[in-house]
């Protein structure tokens, strides 16, 4: 008797972790019971309706079961708690291999982030001489120089134009001195012919008069 009350909290215990507890059946017929088969529930099920009924001098209730059917139930009890514990040692296993991928992913995923920060940063920015610039200060310095070649185009330009000008100008003055300095030649061949002629006459009429 005192091996049952010193079981019963075991096979309670052992009733709260089975994994086949939801699936008990509800009123079993006493004919479907066995101890070679079933839950644990079922089988402890088998031993309450077949144990008998004893009650000593005192009137004090007690229930009568067989040795063996204790000795079977407490096999198989042991059996389920060695198959609980299996599981849970599984699940511990599958729950550390399931952390350790976790970290493995979240240090992927860390590295994936930065190799993406790094990838949007080169895909926005330019190589400069050798230095990252942004493609909006990249696009600021190539309108920048674009806006410096323009306005020395426009410079070279104007100093063109104004050359061209001033060179337009010296060759109209030259053109006009040079006409000048003709005129002036005829002037003076002229004027050397006319005296030469004055002369001319000059000496003629000294020879006369000699």
């Amino acid at each position: 008797m005192n091996k049952i009350k010193f079981l019963l909290p075991i096979i309670i215990t052992v009733l709260l972790f089975n994994f086949s507890f939801s699936q008990a059946v509800q009123n079993p017929k006493t004919d479907n019971l066995s101890l070679d088969s079933g839950t644990i529930s079922s089988q402890f099920e088998f031993l309450v309706k077949r144990s008998n009924n004893w009650r000593d001098a005192r009137g004090q209730s007690y229930e009568v079961v067989k040795k063996n059917w204790i000795e079977k139930l407490k096999s198989h009890t042991l059996d389920s708690l060695k198959a609980v514990h299996k599981n849970l040692v599984e699940t511990k296993q599958i729950v550390a291999n399931q952390t350790k991928e976790i970290k493995q992913l979240k240090s992927s995923l860390n590295n994936t982030e930065v190799d993406l920060l790094n990838t949007n940063k080169e895909k926005d920015s330019m190589s400069v001489l050798g230095i990252q610039v942004s493609k909006t200060g990249y696009n600021g310095l190539m309108w920048s120089i674009i806006g410096g070649l323009l306005a020395f185009l426009l410079f070279f330009v104007y100093k063109f134009k104004n050359s061209n000008t001033i060179t337009k100008s010296a060759r109209q003055k030259l053109a006009e001195t040079e006409e000048e300095f003709e005129e002036h030649r005829k002037t003076a061949l002229e004027r050397e012919q006319k005296v030469r002629r004055q002369l001319q006459d000059e000496i003629n009429k000294s020879r006369s008069n000699a």
